[in-house]
């Protein structure tokens, strides 16, 4: 089966236990895996055929949290970013993390602000994500200039 890994060393997720579906309704041991083009390539215990295979294609699969390496202090999971409140480099509230996305050039910010309906994309990187105080809550974004022109956001 393909397997697309969200861990820093894809092969790592062979390491991390059993994985189980959105709703822990269901979990699957990694027999073997081996990397391939874009993603890795495993085989599940219990899915013998193509057709037991072609029955779990689009399930996401999931880590307990808890069987997760432990974090160096200026590190983070991408999980933790969803829900913070993202401000301004002067403290203006901007709006809300609502996902991190890769899209194959780097990971992107995305963020609902606390007027208009469009989000903003915002580069995952250190110029534009100067500052991120998970214990308050908080991320600080300077976006770029015509991030915001329709957002409904205020600019600078």
């Amino acid at each position: 089966m393909k397997l697309k890994s969200f861990t820093a060393d894809p092969m790592a997720v062979s390491g991390y236990g059993p994985l189980t579906t959105e709703d822990g309704s269901a979990t699957f041991e990694i027999e073997a895996v081996r990397p391939a083009k874009g993603h890795l390539v495993a085989r599940f215990r219990g899915v013998e055929d193509r057709n037991a295979a072609e029955r779990l294609a689009n399930v996401r699969l999931f880590v307990p949290r808890e069987r997760l390496p432990p974090l160096a202090t200026d590190e983070f999971y991408h999980a933790d970013l969803i829900g913070l409140s993202a401000v301004a480099a002067d403290g203006a509230a901007i709006g809300t993390v609502v996902a991190i996305h890769d899209f194959g050039a780097g990971d992107i910010l995305e963020v609902q602000p606390q007027a208009g309906r469009t989000t903003i994309m915002v580069p995952f990187t250190a110029a534009c994500v100067p500052s991120i105080d998970i214990a308050s809550g908080r991320i600080v974004i300077v976006p770029p200039e015509d991030a915001m022109k329709d957002s409904g956001g205020a600019t600078d």
